[in-house]
């Protein structure tokens, strides 16, 4: 289920807190987990937290579990802080896909260029930094900084026209920022990530500055995306 909602659902790329909901919700559901002695903690501490934090880091969940003494919030946060400390020591020397450097490299002059993500911002640095790319972008956001749309607001309210303001992503979450913000959006379809970075170097950043972006190509690109990833597991109707 981790693997299904992080990489291959349509809640690819969410907040790693929403995916623990995400993640236990169809467990609870089916029979077969059931049959099996497999009993789902009760979540709805988190699923409250959830939804009257935006800023969902670690530094948001610590105060609330100072505050409530929660079992299942303490559980939440020891489990996140070890999977910061296991992204620290395993990921490193994984290189962006092929065209990410040239794509940033060609809009880096005409715009101001924002790193949007729900991934610790210390992660983020880290890894921007050790392939030589955080040069290419003015700010980078991580999960401390609020939502995705929250990002995109901050950094262009009252500043930019809505179809000149484009976000690349390869989640609905990130489309969905988009959308709240009244932004365009142009797709990285998982599982294919190089296509999409070739099209965007070589036509979708010239369609975009040329005013060319919106209407039909949006349409083709997100029709695309829209069909390349389930929103549901096998087993739910």
């Amino acid at each position: 289920m981790w693997e299904f909602v992080n990489l291959y659902s349509r809640d690819r790329g969410c907040n790693r807190f929403f995916a623990i909901q995400k993640a236990l919700q169809p467990i609870a559901e089916r029979d077969e987990f059931a049959a099996r002695g497999l009993k789902v903690d009760n979540t709805s501490t988190l699923n409250a937290w959830l939804k009257e934090e935006s800023k969902l880091g670690n530094p948001a969940l610590e105060a609330k579990v100072k505050a409530t003494g929660d079992p299942f919030l303490k559980m939440a946060l020891a489990w996140s802080m070890e999977v910061n400390a296991r992204i620290e020591d395993l990921v490193f020397d994984v290189p962006p896909f092929p065209m990410v450097r040239e794509s940033l490299a060609k809009i880096r002059p005409m715009a101001d260029v924002i790193v949007v993500s729900q991934t610790p911002v210390e992660a983020l640095e880290r890894e921007w930094n050790e392939h030589g790319i955080d040069g290419l972008v003015d700010f980078i956001a991580g999960q401390e900084a609020g939502t995705k749309a929250e990002h995109i607001r901050y950094a262009t309210g009252g500043r930019y026209a809505p179809d000149r303001i484009l976000m690349i992503g390869d989640a609905q979450g990130d489309l969905k920022a988009a959308k709240d913000n009244a932004a365009l959006f142009f797709p990285i379809i998982p599982g294919r990530e190089e296509q999409p970075w070739k099209r965007l170097f070589e036509e979708g950043a010239d369609k975009f500055f040329a005013g060319g972006f919106a209407g039909q190509y949006q349409a083709e690109l997100i029709t695309e995306f829209d069909a390349a990833l389930p929103a549901k597991v096998p087993w739910q109707k």
